[in-house]
Parts: structure tokens; sequence; C-alpha cells
């Protein structure tokens, strides 16, 4: 165990940092970023990418919000506050702002190298390793790294996709009960979309995730406006713990600039996904007229999970452990609810409580398609696929009984590889970005 958090500081707290920052610079160089975010071209984008069909790119793209509006904005900003001050929410936004163009370059290349497979796209980055690396490093090496990144995605939806998530959900509610039936209903209602086939993943993440995301933004802001006069502290909090290797504010003493930036930048990832190469699995599955359209989308996906909902959850927050000190949880799910509940009342801790919990259902669904078509690329044998879904409903089921330390330890080290796999791939396609990107532009 303690290896293994060695090789995780490491690897999240050195390589994986510069490697995003690196690609995310890179990128956005090369993909002339600002001119793709002018307002009127990119909405554009947004609005005529359709083929039109029951695979949208709006459906892509809330399957890809599912995949990450869960622990990683509610538990995930909290432990990220709680481990590396307020100063980590600073770095969870230049995180962002650098992950845009990752985004747009793992998507747009994700459905660059997709496969027309049993009447429907299937696509992801373990693709774009095999086919887009193969005439950089040889077929046979590509071919590997393409697997080992398969392998990785199936460990890391049963890791952060099953145990995290059904975790932060049983936190929700005490008691000896209440959380082994959370864990039983959520394994249920993996088991119930496994068998009636993909397809059912889109149609409940297009039910869940708008809703959930509106009433989580309702709330928010409620507390948000509540405590106005507060905000000029929480600013200053998150600059001078970004910024300073000293103790920043409420809650951060002895947390130095170097942790706020390992765990804004980590936490970040895990919410927005955005380098792991996870959610183009999501966005490769759609119908859309182009490689850019998509990658406008997975912009859009950043924009959503972390510079809107994350900074709300990251608010609230502060605001509860600057208003009322000693009131709130200490980490994680427990942390973001005792804040909600104490700067709104206990209507809101349930109402919070009811979405972590349907958030977290939504992720894991996502992920499980996500692992399973990392198992569909890996082996068309029916008989696996159906063994991972059994497997997957098997641990969503006993998320309840496992530590979550242990759990963001094996995500850390999972995700920290598949990011260095992955953003080696795309410095390395770098050019196919740019032309895709030169190609979105000249359409406009």
């Amino acid at each position: 165990m303690r290896a293994a958090e060695y090789v995780s500081e490491i690897l999240n707290g050195r390589i994986m940092p510069f490697l995003l920052i690196t690609c995310g610079i890179v990128l956005a160089a090369r993909t002339r970023l600002f001119s793709i975010l002018r307002p009127r071209g990119f909405f554009r984008d947004l609005k005529n990418s359709s083929e039109g069909g029951k695979n949208s790119p709006f459906r892509a793209l809330c399957t890809a919000l599912a995949g990450t509006l869960g622990v990683g904005n509610i538990a995930g900003v909290a432990t990220a506050i709680t481990a590396g001050g307020p100063g980590a929410v600073m770095w969870m936004w230049i995180g962002a702002l650098v992950s845009m163009s990752v985004k747009y370059g793992e998507v747009t290349l994700a459905v660059k190298y997709r496969r027309w497979k049993k009447d429907r796209f299937t696509g992801g980055s373990m693709y774009t390793i095999r086919d887009g690396l193969s005439s950089r490093i040889g077929s046979r090496p590509a071919a590997v790294f393409g697997a080992v990144f398969a392998i990785l995605c199936v460990l890391n939806s049963l890791v952060m996709g099953n145990l995290i998530q059904s975790n932060a959900a049983s936190a929700v509610f005490g008691g000896s009960v209440i959380p082994k039936v959370i864990c039983a209903l959520m394994a249920a209602g993996v088991l119930a979309v496994v068998l009636t086939g993909k397809d059912r993943t889109a149609a409940v993440t297009v039910a869940l995730v708008p809703f959930l995301s509106a009433v989580y933004v309702i709330l928010s802001l409620y507390v948000i406006i509540a405590n106005v006069s507060l905000m000029p502290r929480v600013i200053s909090a998150i600059f001078r713990g970004a910024f300073s290797f000293r103790a920043a504010a409420g809650g951060a003493l002895g947390h130095t600039a170097r942790e706020a930036l390992r765990f804004g930048v980590t936490r970040g990832i895990f919410s927005n996904e955005a380098g792991c190469g996870t959610s183009p699995t999501a966005h490769a599955a759609a119908n859309v007229r182009s490689p850019h359209a998509q990658g406008c989308f997975g912009i859009f996906e950043v924009v959503v999970d972390t510079l809107i909902l994350c900074s709300m959850t990251a608010f609230v927050i502060l605001i509860a452990m600057i208003k009322y000190p000693g009131t709130v949880g200490p980490d994680g799910v427990p942390l973001t609810l005792s804040s909600f509940s104490a700067a709104a009342g206990t209507p809101a801790y349930r109402i919070i409580g009811i979405s972590v919990i349907l958030f977290a259902y939504a992720t894991v669904i996502a992920q499980v398609y996500y692992g399973s078509e990392a198992i569909g690329y890996l082996t068309d044998s029916r008989a696996i696929g159906l063994i991972y879904g059994a497997v997957s409903a098997l641990v969503t089921f006993f998320g309840w009984r496992v530590s979550p330390g242990v759990l963001w330890t094996a995500a850390d080290l999972i995700v920290g590889i598949m990011t260095v796999l992955n953003t080696s791939t795309l410095l390395l396609l770098r050019k196919e970005i740019s032309q895709e990107a030169e190609r979105g532009l000249s359409d406009r």
C-alpha cells in the first residue's frame, strides 16, 4: 500500500501534470483553440453537427457527462480541497482551461479512428493508439499499447466507475442497512442496463443528466447568492492557496502550492476525464458530420463539468468552511453534503443526497459502457461481455464495504498510467488533430 501511494505521488504529482500541461499548450497552439472557442462559430458547430438518428452528438455528450458528473464533482472536489487546500480549486480551473484542447484532441481522434461494428459506431482511445500510432512506432507495439489501454479501461470502470461511485452513494445516508440497500439497487440497475443493451445507456443518461445538473446548479446558486458577501474571502483563499507555500485559509493549514497543484489537477481529471481517454468512447458513437464537430462537444463537456459544476461545489464548501467552521464533514461526500446542509438547511441535504445517488448511478452505467466497449475491443466473445457485466454489478454492490482511501489510491494509479499513454499518443498525433481543426474552421 505504501509503495502504491509512493508511485501514485510520483506519477500524479509530477509526471501527469507535466504531461497534461505540455499536451494542452501544444494542442492549443496547433489547433488554434481560441479560434475554435469563438462563441458564434463554436455554437454553430454544436448546432449543425448532427447527422440525425438515435446516436446523436447530444446523446453522446450526455453519456460522456454521465461518466464525469458523479464523485468527481461532489466527492472529488471535496477531497481536493481537504488534501490540497482552497488553492486546489485554482489549479482545477487552470487544469480545465488546459484540458480543453486535450479533450478536443482525444475526442476528434476517437471519431476519426472509430469503426462501424454491428450497425453502430464503436471507438475510443484504444483504437486511436492502435491505428494512429501503427505508422509511427510499428503495428505490433501500437497493438500492444492499445490492448494495455483497453485492459486499464476495464479496470478503471470497475474501480473508478463502480466501486468509488457506489461507495460514495452509500455514504450519503448513515446506518447499517441503508448503504447496502442503495448499493443493491444500483447493482440491479447495472444488470438491467447490461441485459437490455448499450443503447439503454444513452437513454438513461439523457433522462438523468440534464435534470440533475439543473437541480444542482439551482441549489448551488441559492447558497452562493445568499452568501455573496463571503465570496471575496473565498476567492482570496483560492488564489493565495494556489501560489503560496504557506497555509491558505479555512482548513488548509500545512498545505503547499505543490499539494494544491497535485490534487487540483488530478481531481480535475477525475471530474472531466480530459487526458485519461475514457470519455472519447462515448463521443465516438455519435452520428456526427466531422471529427471537429464532436471535438467541440468535448470542449463543452469540460466547461459544464469543471468550470461550472465543480466550481459551484467548491464555492459552497468554502462558504460553509468560513461561515460555519466545525460543522462541516471531514472529507468526500460527507463534506459536500454537510456544507449544503449548513448553508441551506436539511431539505438541501436531502435533495443533494438523492442527487448524489442518481449522479453516481449515471456514472456507473456510463463507465460500464466504457468497460464493455474495451472488452469488445479485446474480444468478440459475448460470454466474456456478459461476465464483465455480472462482475460490474457485483462490484457495485460491494462498494459500501471498501475503504475510500484504498479506492482513491488504486484509481490514481490506473488513471495516471492511462493518462500517460493517451497524452503521449495525442502529442505524437498532434499534426492530425491540427488538420481536423483546420478543416472544421474552414467549413464555418
